[in-house]
């Protein structure tokens, strides 16, 4: 990961992730954010739910956006705000795939906008987002 400065960034920079869910995700995540809903963590409530079977925290799979934003503004980049929309649930075993790109640039506010995609291993897009971000002087 490297320093970059805004006039460098261009628009249609992208950057793509990838993560494959697992129970030990959804099990630490649990831990750290304190969100026990059986639909994340008992098999027995959530084979009877409407995703028949167990899903990852929405929060968990927006995270998974991170890295994409990093890797695009660089080190010392700061993310304002995030938007998502979640399109279908993600199960333990998905492969996601984030991928993000740099669609517009405010140079007098130095602020980015950055749209994410995340697909599972089947091309089923899961959450698409909208992020700020700003690089700082």
């Amino acid at each position: 990961m490297i320093k970059k400065n805004f006039a460098d960034l261009r628009i249609g920079d992208k950057s793509i992730f990838e993560k494959t869910i697992t129970e030990a995700d959804i099990f630490a995540f649990t831990g750290i954010c304190g969100d026990f809903n059986p639909l994340h963590v008992s098999k027995t409530f959530a084979k009877n739910s409407m995703f028949k079977g167990r899903v990852a925290h929405g929060a968990l799979v927006a995270g998974l956006i991170d890295y994409t934003l990093t890797d695009i503004v660089g080190l010392g980049g700061v993310h304002i705000s995030q938007f998502c929309r979640f399109k279908a649930p993600v199960k333990i075993g998905d492969t996601i795939t984030v991928e993000s790109e740099l669609v517009d640039k405010n140079p007098e506010k130095n602020r980015l906008k950055i749209k994410s995609t995340l697909k599972n291993q089947d091309g089923v897009i899961v959450l698409t987002g909208e992020a700020e971000a700003m690089l700082p002087e």
